[in-house]
């Protein structure tokens, strides 16, 4: 945990949200929302799973991944940009049990309470804190009341700090009764689940195969086309597994298109936009096959001059479908996503030979 910044200009409310998120915790529940799947036995035992770690101020999820997972923190990993200006949240509530909550707030209170370091300030930040859930507008932490209800607090994408979107849920913890619904827009559920399983997608690397390969000639068709191997469905599923409850969501990424841009206006696409759609059987752009050179593939390029003692940067972007179903019978669409890399391309002048 690390220590409170002595920034005496802090407003209350954020003090307050970044106490909540010091006090934070490993989340349970008794009575799921409608759309829980009741199945005892219901987990992620044996799968690869990735759970938020807590970081400072931000809070332990219990929401795990599973599938072809990529670790948010990774720049290299290769991930799906969002189309448009949606991304994933920041931000959510998920809820936490009586006992759990009380155990967090008081090990939190004293362990800055104890600490010499810590300012006087923070310490009274921690108190009042604290009062609220044990001698305040609740009483115990509820804890006579445990088997009616769950607390529920905000978390953070540990990736994203630095986003205002990150502080959108600052409602300090509180309680909600078993079967009421979160008074909250962003109480975890099996479309947030989705939502923040997409985020954790692993893309494949976007090398586009090429024949001829690396080097090709000057008025030479040029087919491209991806491996069929490694670009295919790839799902990750988000859950949040307490004991009887069982919410999760497997948000699927489907490659639909490749778009193919030479690196230099003296050059012409198969097909004339660039844009290669995949064929029905899942497939973008067909393998070169022996006997075809005259022929103008379904997906490629031919470069009108030479890249000299150079080379031309080719960029090639998939885009991939982006769809999710979950816990319940619900799913539905989320926006497509793109990924694309470059990679040099030497041309070459054909050498006549005089006879």
């Amino acid at each position: 945990m690390h220590s409170l910044t002595s920034d005496h200009s802090m407003t209350t409310s954020r003090r307050w949200a970044v106490l909540a998120g010091m006090t934070a915790l490993a989340y349970g529940v008794i009575t799921p929302p409608a759309w829980a799947d009741l199945s005892p036995g219901g987990g992620t035992q044996g799968k690869t799973t990735q759970t938020a770690q807590r970081d400072g101020h931000t809070i332990a999820s219990r929401v795990t991944f599973s599938g072809s997972t990529r670790n948010p923190s990774d720049q290299s990993s290769p991930a799906a940009t969002p189309a448009g200006n949606w991304s994933p949240p920041a931000c959510w509530y998920e809820p936490v049990s009586a006992q759990q909550f009380s155990k967090e707030v008081e090990d939190g209170y004293k362990m800055v309470a104890d600490d010499p370091q810590q300012p006087n300030y923070a310490k009274e930040s921690v108190s009042e804190y604290r009062d609220i859930y044990k001698n305040g507008k609740y009483k115990n932490y509820n804890l006579d009341k445990a088997d009616k209800g769950n607390w529920w607090v905000s978390a953070q994408d540990p990736t994203r700090l630095n986003d205002q979107a990150a502080w959108e849920c600052s409602d300090l913890p509180f309680w909600v009764k078993n079967g009421d619904i979160p008074p909250v827009k962003k109480a975890i559920s099996p479309e947030i689940l989705a939502e923040l399983a997409y985020n954790r997608i692993q893309l494949p690397g976007t090398k586009v195969s090429l024949a001829p390969a690396d080097t090709t000639k000057v008025n030479l068709s040029t087919w491209a086309w991806l491996d069929k191997a490694k670009f295919k469905k790839v799902s990750v599923t988000a859950a949040l597994n307490v004991t009887g409850l069982n919410i999760q969501a497997t948000t699927t990424a489907d490659p639909v298109s490749l778009k193919l841009e030479p690196g230099t206006d003296d050059a012409e696409t198969y097909p004339a936009s660039g844009e290669c759609a995949a064929s029905s059987d899942g497939s973008v752009g067909e393998p070169y096959a022996k006997g075809k050179a005259d022929q103008a593939p379904p997906c490629g390029i031919k470069y009108l001059r030479s890249s000299g003692s150079g080379t031309f940067p080719l960029k090639a972007t998939v885009t991939w479908r982006i769809t999710w179903s979950g816990t319940g019978g619900v799913g539905g669409d989320l926006p497509d996503g793109t990924f694309g890399t470059t990679q040099e391309v030497t041309v070459q002048e054909i050498q006549a030979v005089n006879r």
